[in-house]
């Protein structure tokens, strides 16, 4: 089956009792058994059957099992939100003494983990340019437990060569860890460009209307210890699994991902095309946008449904978003709704000046999620902003 016949019929684990087509939100916390020896083996991790709710669920099972199956992975583990499924796969590969390569250029909280918290625990953040594949090399060394990366990066749109990474890794032994959050895994074949394990905050793409936190990791299985530390270790000892109401949002937000991506997608190109005119315009849809190569080859034809502006001034960036009258002022990415934030104020805010310099945030940026309305409806509300600013 195509994609999106899969995201639709993948087969439950077990058959329901009533024959429901929708999987049903199982409310509950505990399940009960057979006999003693069906009890010792589902603990035990002998058949598959949920045993307590804190670790599996048979409403999240689903979503699980559909993720699976749309991407090929060996495991697929869900989590209460994208920070979650970043910092439990990172503390299983991550110990004392060991070092992480990465970034400048990463979500505000991801980078205030891996070089405040993780730092407290004695592990080291190698953040370097990660489009000077030399310097990738030479920051790997024999302590070195993970490459982690975002696909493309947020806000500075920023597009590293996945298969050069994974290639320079690989023969380190060390696997690479990618947050795939931007572009849909539907989209995408990150396992043939030597990604191991994708992260992804389910709360954006999949849950369509902002409707509920999630997060999802996806393991290809070639780094099997990774997958056996985030599941029977991690899952049980930290307790931070998706809950079975937000799974049932979210698979349902699966079952029309395809459509509702394809729509944003085309609506954040063609606005883009239009600002381009008007405004500094940074997308990686844009064929004069250096990233472009690159993103088609790695992601395909689509580009997501992010993009920035730059306008002259903070000032500027504040009055553009005083005078929008459709658009939202909110943070989150790929709602239903067009979305607009000043990052450097916002998600950065905490951070000091020197800090945003290394990260490239600047203060003259606005980040904007591109969402399902009329794309004429979203380009004449930016429209309007902008020609105000002066005003």
């Amino acid at each position: 089956m195509k994609k999106q016949s899969t995201a639709i019929h993948t087969p439950y684990v077990r058959p329901d009792a009533y024959g429901s087509l929708a999987v049903p939100i199982y409310n509950n916390v505990a399940f009960e058994f057979q006999d003693a020896a069906e009890m010792a083996d589902a603990f035990c991790n002998r058949i598959k059957a949920p045993d307590y709710a804190r670790v599996e669920n048979p409403t999240v099972t689903n979503l699980e099992q559909r993720v699976k199956a749309l991407t090929g992975a060996e495991h697929v583990t869900a989590f209460n939100s994208g920070m979650a499924a970043i910092s439990n796969t990172l503390l299983a590969v991550a110990e004392q003494g060991k070092n992480i390569v990465s970034s400048h250029h990463l979500f505000g909280n991801t980078l205030s983990l891996l070089t405040t918290t993780l730092k407290r625990y004695g592990v080291e953040a190698r953040l370097r340019d990660l489009i000077n594949l030399d310097a990738v090399s030479e920051a790997i060394d024999e302590n070195t437990c993970a490459v982690f990366l975002e696909v493309i990066t947020n806000p500075q749109m920023e597009v590293a060569d996945l298969k050069a990474i994974a290639d320079i890794a690989h023969e380190k032994r060390v696997p690479v860890i990618a947050d795939s959050t931007v572009i849909p895994f539907t989209e995408t074949n990150l396992k043939s460009l030597g990604v191991d394990i994708e992260v992804v905050s389910s709360t954006k793409y999949l849950s369509g209307g902002g409707t509920s936190l999630g997060g999802l990791v996806i393991d290809y299985g070639t780094f099997p210890d990774i997958n056996n530390r985030v599941k029977y270790e991690l899952l049980f000892n930290l307790g931070a699994y998706m809950t079975p109401q937000a799974a049932y949002m979210q698979t349902l937000g699966l079952e029309t991902l395809d459509v509702r991506y394809q729509r944003q997608a085309a609506n954040a190109l063609w606005v883009a095309q239009k600002l381009d005119r008007v405004v500094k315009v940074n997308y990686v849809g844009l064929p004069d946008n250096p990233y472009y190569a690159l993103a088609q080859k790695q992601f395909g034809t689509t580009a997501g449904a992010m993009l920035t502006i730059d306008l002259e001034s903070k000032e500027a960036c504040y009055r553009f978003l005083n005078r929008l009258q459709m658009v939202h002022r909110a943070t989150n990415l790929f709602d239903s709704r067009t979305l607009a934030i000043h990052p450097a104020s916002t998600i950065f805010g905490n951070f000091s000046e020197e800090q945003l310099n290394n990260m490239d945030v600047r203060q003259t940026t606005i980040r904007l999620s591109i969402g399902l309305e009329a794309k004429e409806d979203i380009l004449a509300d930016i429209l309007q902003a902008l020609g105000r600013i002066d005003n």
